[in-house]
């Protein structure tokens, strides 16, 4: 059973705000450089995703509502990436030119699964000139009708240079407003009904706090002090602490990450499913407990990322209603929650026929490199295909039950192709292990790993134990 969700199809957001375009150059690090004592990557994968703002309204869309983006790029090719981007997810978008800036862009290098240098390619938009700010406030204008939910997501680029202006247009129109804040200037949010400041940017604008007691004190302070129907403070690894007017006491929400893994675009997360709850009926408290179970989910993957319907209901899942046998949506699901928790992943694959020590004693090999471990299956009709056309002895489902069974697995999936290559593409475990005398390289999944940081292992197969020989020893 899962801790109900409400309808996403039926929320709609507005997000206005920065947007820009994350890049990544990833590979494996070897060696240091003989030319400066810093680690040479061997980049194999350039991958770009929309960042900012734009993440904010891909992770609304995530969840199945509907949301408008409204933010300002360069004529440049990473104007047209972050078009292109936003477009091939469905996202409806009113872009706004900057005649003379480029779209901002930050370009982060990452090997191991570790972010090694982050270069910002940006200027600010809020210097005259840099783009038409009557234009953003038109169009803002234009899309509060269609709206039940405003996010203003504000980076400090200067596309919300004049976000009082937005807060008193939506206010008069009687929408919501959820602001991500930044810098030291936080009376132009008055009015708004909700800001989510990290601790390090309150203090900032309230003073250093001498113990949480203090911290609280000072949050309250400045919700008053702005007018704010509500403020969610979010506590990094003290999770998030809400506080409303009226409310004597704060709520509390304890972390549901058990290890960061990248906290990339978690900010963002947060006031998405906010605003996403709150559009689709869901009251504020509850909206703050499922903002909290995707802050969890996100931080737990690597770069700019979005968390999914399906992966929220993962998350919330009781881990005794789970018996192992996973298909690849729930996989990817739980595979999210489990970086969240700061757990390394291995994965291997087979045919797994007949179930022999053999097999066990490999897993359990396989086991111990890591905190979970993925068996992905062929399926009856791959198999075939492999093997010829009297196997699998057992059927596809039988074959992953027993699987399951073994204390060695977490999870298993089925896969229909010839290879799991596809599978593992997606999936991206830490670790890939396959057992026999291959070369890593000859491995399926490969190419795909190594350039996400990860590994291939090769594991010894144990001497004496086959399927194949098992079958011939059982004819009569």
């Amino acid at each position: 059973m899962t801790a109900s969700l409400p309808d996403f199809t039926r929320a709609r957001v507005l997000v206005v705000g920065d947007v820009m375009l994350d890049r990544y150059w990833t590979g494996p690090t070897q060696r240091i450089s003989p030319e400066a004592p810093v680690p040479v990557v061997r980049v194999r994968a350039d991958e770009t995703r929309p960042g900012g703002a734009a993440n904010v309204a891909l992770n609304i869309a995530s969840l199945g509502a509907q949301v408008r983006l409204l933010g300002v790029i360069g004529a440049d090719a990473d104007g047209e990436q972050l078009r292109a981007a936003m477009a091939d997810r469905g996202v409806e978008a009113d872009w706004i030119e900057s005649p003379r800036l480029p779209t901002i862009t930050k370009l982060r290098v990452m090997s191991r699964n570790q972010q090694l240098l982050r270069m910002d390619f940006e200027e600010s938009f809020a210097q005259a000139g840099a783009f038409d700010r009557a234009v953003l406030q038109q169009r803002f204008a234009e899309r509060l009708d269609d709206c039940d939910v405003v996010v203003l997501s504000d980076y400090g680029k200067g596309t919300l240079v004049e976000v009082a202006a937005l807060i008193a247009r939506a206010r008069e129109a009687g929408k919501p407003m959820l602001v991500d804040p930044k810098g030291r200037d936080y009376a132009r949010y008055a009015g708004a009904t909700l800001l989510t400041p990290n601790v390090a940017e309150l203090e900032a604008v309230a003073g250093v706090a001498a113990d949480d007691e203090d911290l609280l004190a000072r949050a309250e302070s400045l919700r008053a002090a702005l007018g704010l129907d509500a403020l969610l403070l979010t506590r990094s690894e003290k999770g998030m602490s809400l506080l409303r007017a009226a409310q004597e006491q704060p709520l509390h929400l304890p972390a549901e990450a058990r290890e960061v893994f990248d906290v990339t675009g978690a900010g963002d997360t947060v006031i998405a499913t906010l605003a996403a709850c709150l559009a689709a009926g869901m009251e504020l408290p509850q909206a703050c407990r499922l903002a909290n179970v995707a802050a969890g989910i996100v931080v737990g993957k690597l770069g700019t990322a979005s968390v999914t319907r399906a992966e929220l209901e993962a998350a919330l899942r009781h881990p005794q209603d789970d018996i192992g046998v996973l298909d690849e949506t729930a996989l990817l699901a739980h595979v999210a929650a489990a970086r969240a928790r700061g757990e390394t992943i291995v994965m291997t694959n087979g045919c797994f026929d007949i179930l022999h020590v053999g097999h066990v004693k490999y897993l359990e090999a396989a086991r111990r490199l890591g905190d979970v471990l993925i068996v992905a299956v062929n399926d009856d009709d791959s198999v075939r295909r492999l093997k010829g056309p009297t196997r699998p002895v057992n059927a596809c489902a039988d074959r992953m039950r027993v699987l399951a069974g073994l204390r060695s697995v977490d999870w298993v999936v089925p896969f229909s192709e010839d290879t799991p290559a596809r599978l593992i593409g997606a999936v991206l475990p830490d670790l890939l292990v396959k057992g026999g005398d291959y070369r890593p390289e000859q491995i399926a999944g490969y190419d795909a790993v190594v350039a996400h940081g990860g590994q291939v292992v090769v594991l010894d197969f144990h001497q004496g134990y086959s399927t194949t020989g098992i079958l011939s020893r059982a004819k009569p």
